[in-house]
């Protein structure tokens, strides 16, 4: 069915995309990394993304939510929620790598009715400290190295195929596939998918915007972030690493920062895309912040809603 769109100057846009609005545990600092940031209850953190107005939520590290399928769609159906993915890292530039985590997470998705799963590239030391600063670091992979990676996202497709789950790939800063130049890369050796996190993508050097008329259709799956252009760029200019990035505030609270999304949508309309839009705020609890998760979710859903009908 259309809707209206933002605003512009010949009045309301028509898109006729259906997007849905979720937000992910690492909005409120439940991240893949040990120790990162203090967690907040499973309950208490599905309970505030409910009252903040998303109707999905994304596994997080697992573990976090219960694993067990029962157990998890009991917390999900008592708040009305939606299961639709989970974030997968992976370290694919090892030969072999282990990919357990990809069948142990794609059957717990499977169970809960989940479409997608999206898979990373691990972050890597050498590579989260030159976050945001890639073209200058000695760090890129070799022509084997991406050959390794394009076999195991092979090997990890396949795992995730028999459960009826797309795979999308998710460009993770601090990763050594981080840029527009090594997403396209990937693009070109693998079938994945894409999930394109407008973030990320702005701290990779990249538009978002440019991204999707780039990558058309590729774009099967989306994480919604925004970005402080001014944190960003002392953030470079400090040559902070990506976790030290989060801890100076770089995300921000959708429509607060540089990302374009009405010129978004507008592309994203002209695809066709149809699906969830995760709500992403990179955040850590012990950093302290003018808002809290709580009150940065509920100014997101506000803009999605206000600013792009969504």
């Amino acid at each position: 069915m259309a809707r209206q769109g933002p605003a512009c100057a010949g009045g309301w846009k028509r898109f006729h995309l259906k997007i849905v609005a979720a937000n992910a545990p690492v909005s409120w600092g439940v991240m893949e990394v040990d120790g990162f940031s203090q967690h907040i209850s499973p309950a208490a953190f599905l309970d505030e993304l409910t009252s903040a107005g998303y109707t999905g939520t994304e596994l997080g590290p697992y573990g976090y939510l219960p694993t067990d399928a029962e157990s998890l769609r009991r917390e999900l159906d008592s708040r009305s929620l939606t299961l639709m993915s989970a974030f997968v890292p992976l370290r694919l530039k090892d030969p072999g790598a282990d990919l357990e985590t990809v069948r142990q997470t794609g059957k717990l998705l499977a169970a809960l009715g989940a479409q997608h799963i999206v898979l990373a590239d691990a972050m890597w030391p050498e590579r989260e400290a030159a976050a945001g600063r890639v073209p200058e670091c000695a760090y890129h992979l070799k022509l084997e190295d991406w050959s390794t990676v394009a076999a195991n996202i092979a090997r990890a497709m396949e795992l995730a195929a028999p459960l009826e789950l797309r795979s999308v790939f998710h460009h993770h800063a601090g990763t050594y596939i981080e840029t527009p130049d090594e997403i396209a890369h990937l693009l070109d050796l693998t079938p994945i998918g894409l999930c394109l996190d407008t973030g990320h993508f702005v701290l990779g050097g990249g538009d978002p915007v440019d991204a999707v008329r780039q990558y058309g259709a590729r774009v099967e799956y989306l994480h919604f972030k925004d970005v402080d252009a001014a944190r960003l760029a002392d953030c470079r200019k400090r040559e902070l690493g990506f976790l030290d990035a989060v801890r100076a505030g770089v995300f921000c609270p959708l429509g607060k920062g540089c990302v374009r999304f009405p010129e978004l949508l507008t592309e994203l309309d002209k695809i066709g895309y149809n699906g969830w839009a995760v709500v992403e705020q990179d955040v850590d609890l012990n950093a302290g912040a003018a808002l809290s998760p709580l009150e940065s979710a509920i100014a997101s859903r506000r803009f999605l809603r206000d600013t792009l009908g969504i």
